[in-house]
């Protein structure tokens, strides 16, 4: 069928799933299509996807007013704005959990999956592109299905994924992944071909990576791990090789990825969700043997390379549903060492990943939380300002809580690294303020915390000033004014 023709098949009111993990492997021709035709007869769906799209597909499915409901993850400007204003109801929840969720019928039944492919088997199955994400278990689910067959994809691709659905509980076996390199399932989506509604033909091309080089900053927040690193191999915690890696989205994940490249490291391996430019450079560098992810998110120049030249790379890779590259018990087994960036951190080492001001949402939590909780070390990294000082990343309290003190391991920033594994709260402030927050904040906060420490408790506060340098901010525009109390 044609796009349009496909996309009848979504009506209004619907419960639609469609592909796409970090702007990876999205369909990109019916969710156009249902765009123009929400413009000429207004419509609205709940849409569900692995993470985020790509393809400026958020905004333009926003714009046409076609999304009542949005989970779990967005990176889109236009999107969010909408999710802020109360417009689009969001549901931001951990990665692991949204197929979990929808296979025990808790979050309604699935009408329409749309899913991208690079090639359809004889009997039916589906085979993803360069990303998993949730598109085995939404085709699974849903009562019809529509193939976006992207001709433009590699053919390369055939191969590198590996299928594997939980079984339901309370009878479900353990999930055989014992290592970053396990293979347990089909390398394409089993359903029954009498599902499919649709065949779409495209060809059409991932949005990039917008992952900028590193800058001074986020060059010093990689050394600073790096050294950490180090440090933990020479008390032996760790071995040369490490544990499996996982790393968030993002310049300063990208930046700590890439530093192992020159450090005392070898035969490093990945347990992650989303394979960036430095997985392909420690791949090459021969400092990574074997890769785990959920979808390939690259910049243009790494992304051609890397589609050309996928045979080099097919015995080292594989790409997962994201309920098994983010399962809970999986990265407990492995003992990942997971880094993912913090948007706010308070003296205490409670991370805000989440929303500005504890209000207005950024991205989501994405799957920050599934590796927090359950890996081996748990490290947070951020830059210590923002906005040219306006901001601290360090407050006496954050806004939100995304992820409890319990959760986390490490804080980094540019100004240094505390670690806070088996400290008290005061003990964990001290250690946080001394090596994390930046000079021009400093004493503002060793003012705050001496203060609550005055007032005693386990975890000092002050309840009035807690939230104060939000509220800076929210009525200056930045938190100076507290640098003068």
């Amino acid at each position: 069928m044609s796009a349009e023709q496909a996309a009848e098949l979504i009506q209004d009111g619907m419960i639609v799933g469609m592909s796409g993990f970090t702007r990876a492997g999205e369909a990109k021709a019916v969710p156009l299509a249902l765009a123009q035709r929400a413009h000429e007869k207004p419509f609205s769906i709940t849409l569900m996807t692995g993470a985020s799209l790509g393809n400026d597909l958020d905004a333009k499915l926003t714009e046409a007013k076609v999304l009542a409901r949005r989970m779990p993850f967005q990176v889109d400007s236009t999107l969010r704005k909408a999710i802020n204003a109360g417009e689009v109801m969001f549901i931001d929840q951990h990665l692991s959990e949204t197929v979990e969720l929808l296979r025990n019928k808790q979050l309604g039944k699935m009408d329409v999956a749309v899913i991208e492919a690079c090639a359809i088997t004889e009997e039916g199955g589906i085979v993803p592109t360069t990303s998993v994400g949730n598109s085995a278990s939404y085709a699974i689910l849903a009562d019809k299905v529509i193939i976006e067959l992207n001709l433009a994809s590699p053919a390369g691709l055939e191969g590198l994924h590996d299928i594997y659905i939980p079984q339901m509980r309370p009878n479900r076996q353990p999930i055989p992944v014992v290592a970053p390199d396990s293979r347990i399932g089909t390398p394409y989506i089993p359903i029954d071909a009498s599902k499919i509604a649709a065949i779409v033909i495209t060809e059409g091309k991932d949005s990039p990576s917008n992952v900028l080089p590193a800058d001074s900053e986020t060059q010093a927040i990689a050394d600073h791990l790096i050294r950490f690193f180090k440090e933990e191999i020479d008390a032996g915690r760790l071995t040369e090789s490490l544990l499996p890696l996982q790393a968030g989205i993002g310049t300063m994940a990208n930046a700590v990825m890439e530093g192992l490249i020159e450090g005392p490291f070898d035969r490093l391996t990945m347990y992650s969700e989303v394979l960036q430019d430095s997985t392909f450079d420690l791949l090459d560098s021969g400092k990574l043997t074997f890769a785990s992810g959920s979808s390939i998110t690259l910049s243009p120049k790494r992304n051609d390379q890397v589609m050309r030249e996928l045979d080099k790379y097919r015995n080292r890779l594989i790409l997962r549903p994201q309920e098994l590259s983010n399962h809970p018990g999986i990265v407990r087994r492995l003992g990942i060492i997971a880094i993912n960036t913090a948007l706010e951190a308070d003296i205490y080492g409670n991370v805000n990943s989440t929303h500005v001001c504890g209000t207005r949402m950024m991205n989501g939590i994405g799957g920050s939380g599934d590796f927090a909780r359950n890996s081996q070390l748990s490290i947070f990294v951020t830059k210590s300002i923002a906005k040219g000082g306006d901001i601290s990343s360090f407050v006496p309290f954050v806004s939100h809580v995304d992820h409890t003190e319990h959760d986390v391991d490490i804080l980094v920033s540019e100004q240094g690294l505390a670690d806070l594994r088996g400290l008290a709260p005061r003990e964990r402030a001290r250690v946080i303020i001394d090596n994390c927050v930046a000079p021009l904040y400093r004493p503002a906060l060793n003012r705050y915390f001496a203060e609550a420490c005055a007032r005693g408790g386990h975890t000092p506060h002050c309840l009035e000033k807690a939230l104060s340098w939000h509220q800076a901010l929210n009525t200056e525009g930045n938190m100076r004014s507290l640098l003068a109390e």
